[in-house]
């Protein structure tokens, strides 16, 4: 499958490589065509990987993942093109986390509204599907790093859009237990996890860690 991985730092490069390692072709997208991170990434990962503009990226991927800084993540789809969105799945892996402060961070977006909200008014002609926003990307594409049962999550108001990715989280990255929260309103509670999410960080001393979601049979 050829993909697009819109983002260079260590969420996109984490994702990248991986596909590549599955096997699919995958173009980074950043906001010039000779970015740097993303060349090192392209000589290091192989014949399968490309680079380009945000742009570049979005028209060659069938399958597109937002790995940007949520600060900055509208701003690339923008830069992408609407031409090259219509119709495509949006993995949104971005959170609307502020460093204005330092750390730990705050959210720019919380309570009656989300980023992937924000995304997919601004976006209408994509199917986003915020997922993997709970974890640190290591775990995203190896969930085995974290012993036991643990679980992903899934939301967006397209039916099938979460029905595939939820089949491509479990084929190719091994997830065993993804939830469908609901529509992308329901985004608000996963990335408002995350400010439990830094502070567990700070108290465990890692980031490979994540929840496993138990209800009574």
């Amino acid at each position: 499958m050829k993909i697009s991985v819109l983002g260079t730092g260590t969420v996109g490069e984490t994702i990248a490589s991986k596909l590549v390692a599955l096997g699919h072709e995958v173009k980074m997208g950043s906001r010039s065509a000779n970015n740097e991170k993303a060349a090192a990434w392209v000589k290091k990962a192989g014949a399968k990987a490309s680079q380009g503009t945000f742009a570049d990226s979005a028209a060659f991927g069938e399958l597109l993942f937002n790995c940007t800084l949520g600060q900055g993540s509208i701003e690339a789809l923008e830069a992408s093109g609407r031409q090259n969105l219509k119709g495509k799945i949006l993995l949104d892996l971005s959170n609307p986390l502020d460093f204005s402060k330092g750390m730990p961070p705050t959210l720019f977006v919380s309570n009656n509204d989300s980023l992937g909200e924000r995304i997919q008014r601004a976006f209408p002609e994509l199917k986003v599907v915020k997922t993997l926003n709970t974890i640190a990307a290591p775990v995203m594409v190896d969930p085995a790093r974290v012993p036991g049962e643990h679980s992903v999550f899934v939301s967006g108001n397209d039916a099938e859009a979460k029905a595939r990715v939820k089949q491509f989280l479990t084929e190719q990255f091994g997830w065993k237990q993804v939830i469908d929260m609901g529509d992308i309103t329901t985004a608000r509670g996963t990335e408002a996890y995350l400010m439990l999410w830094v502070r567990l960080w700070g108290v465990l001393g890692t980031p490979d860690f994540n929840v496993h979601v138990v209800k009574k049979s």
